[in-house]
């Protein structure tokens, strides 16, 4: 039986503080951080003892032990326990990705409402060690006597026990997402100072909205911290010109520690539903998720001319607007993730190409520029801090408590990812 499709509204988010790696959570992983940040939600919205449709979370960096990270938290976190729960992996658009999955259950009447996530440590690392090791322990696992457990450790020596942490290169190209974006800023010729003062203008807007409250009710204390620790109030041009380059030394390097993300460890939480379900308990409704759209590209060149690892959301975007029939300009807030300042600039830059939307799009004319006063109002990535699985949940839920201020309006979200992916969305009220 065919059911109409139905709005999948955004009820509002909660997230932990943002954290630079190594300071505040060192000692705290994915389940503690996710666990908080969905408990939070819940405690927000009453939903304690509720049985909802569905949970969607998930993390790059996690260990084994996390195998069922979303569900684990689900039980932590005042749900029914009847409440259903998988992963999800998709880099730095992985929570973006399962709010789409679930408004789109939501759209076609399979569930009446979720909660999408994500979490990310850059602290509590899993640390490897060789194959060699590996086969000595399993061998040894496998034994039946005590002479047969101890034996493969006689074959022990000192090389085995070298450990090993997780890479951030890309394994097609062994190069690191902050090389592929020098490359990409040397392509679009980003110069240092465009880059800065985008950086500074995130600091300058994560400042500012923290200071007017804006932040208060969608990040819940944890850890012993109560805001995001890397906005940086006092950030200046100046401050931002003085540091060095990071992933190219030489006189050509231009991204640095300042207009890059820093490493980051947070959760961040959104809740779904029908507006039918949304009502029925009194909850408000913020926006409702409107269109989405994931692109690829081809960065290793194995099929042509290499394109800049983060540029997917040059591709996505431009089919989401002709999939709604919208203008790039029909936007009044543009929320796009800050991986690196020079990503964003590469990205607005193509946009307002000719020849790149000729070419690479098979436009007949650029989408043109965007009203940058309008860009990420309240801090981007860059300034607030970027755990990988959860930005996407923290975009969301920032947009769609801004459009609710505002009382109408319409949202664009971009994140671009490793692997070469951007995923997208609009959001309306």
């Amino acid at each position: 039986m065919n059911h109409p499709v139905r709005r999948a509204v955004i009820v509002g988010g909660v997230r932990t503080p943002f954290a630079r790696s190594n300071t505040a959570y060192a000692t705290l992983g994915n389940q503690d951080m996710l666990t908080a940040a969905m408990k939070a939600l819940v405690d927000k919205f009453d939903l304690r003892g509720a049985l909802l449709g569905e949970v969607a979370a998930g993390a790059v960096i996690k260990h084994a032990r996390d195998w069922n990270l979303a569900r684990e938290a689900a039980l932590g976190s005042g749900l029914d326990p009847r409440t259903p729960a998988y992963d999800v992996q998709r880099a730095c658009g992985t929570s973006l990705t399962t709010v789409v999955q679930l408004a789109r259950r939501i759209a076609l009447g399979e569930i009446d409402c979720a909660i999408a996530g994500g979490t990310d440590t850059a602290s509590d690392v899993p640390v490897m060690y060789g194959r060699g090791l590996q086969q000595i322990v399993l061998e040894s696992a496998r034994g039946r006597t005590l002479g047969e457990r101890l034996r493969p450790w006689l074959r022990l020596r000192p090389r085995h026990l070298k450990p090993s942490v997780p890479g951030v290169a890309e394994a097609r190209t062994g190069l690191s997402m902050g090389e592929h974006c020098e490359l990409m800023a040397k392509e679009w010729r980003i110069g240092r100072a465009e880059q800065d003062e985008l950086a500074h203008a995130s600091h300058m807007k994560a400042a500012a909205a923290w200071s007017s409250g804006f932040y208060d009710e969608l990040v819940t204390q944890f850890g012993g911290l109560a805001r995001d620790n890397n906005v940086r109030p006092d950030a200046s041009r100046e401050k931002l010109a003085a540091l060095k380059p990071v992933f190219d030394r030489g006189p050509g390097g231009t991204l640095t520690a300042g207009n890059s993300t820093p490493l980051t460890d947070g959760a961040a939480c959104v809740l779904l539903a029908s507006e039918d379900w949304a009502r029925s308990r009194g909850l408000p409704i913020q926006a409702c998720i409107t269109q989405s759209a994931v692109a690829a590209v081809d960065f290793a060149g194995l099929a042509g001319p290499r394109e800049g690892l983060l540029m997917a959301p040059a591709y996505a975007v431009p089919a989401m607007l002709d999939r709604a029939g919208l203008a790039l300009q029909d936007f009044d807030i543009y929320e796009i993730h800050e991986a690196f300042a020079a990503q964003v600039l590469c990205t607005l830059k193509a946009w307002e190409s000719a020849e790149y939307c000729r070419v690479k799009l098979a436009r007949k004319a650029p989408l043109g520029p965007i009203d940058r006063g309008k860009l990420n109002p309240v801090g981007g990535s860059v300034a607030l801090g970027h755990p990988f699985a959860a930005t996407g949940a923290r975009i969301v839920a920032t947009l769609a408590k801004q459009l609710a201020q505002r009382g109408s309006g319409r949202g664009l979200i971009s994140i671009c990812t490793a692997g070469g992916m951007g995923v997208t969305a609009i959001l309306d009220r």
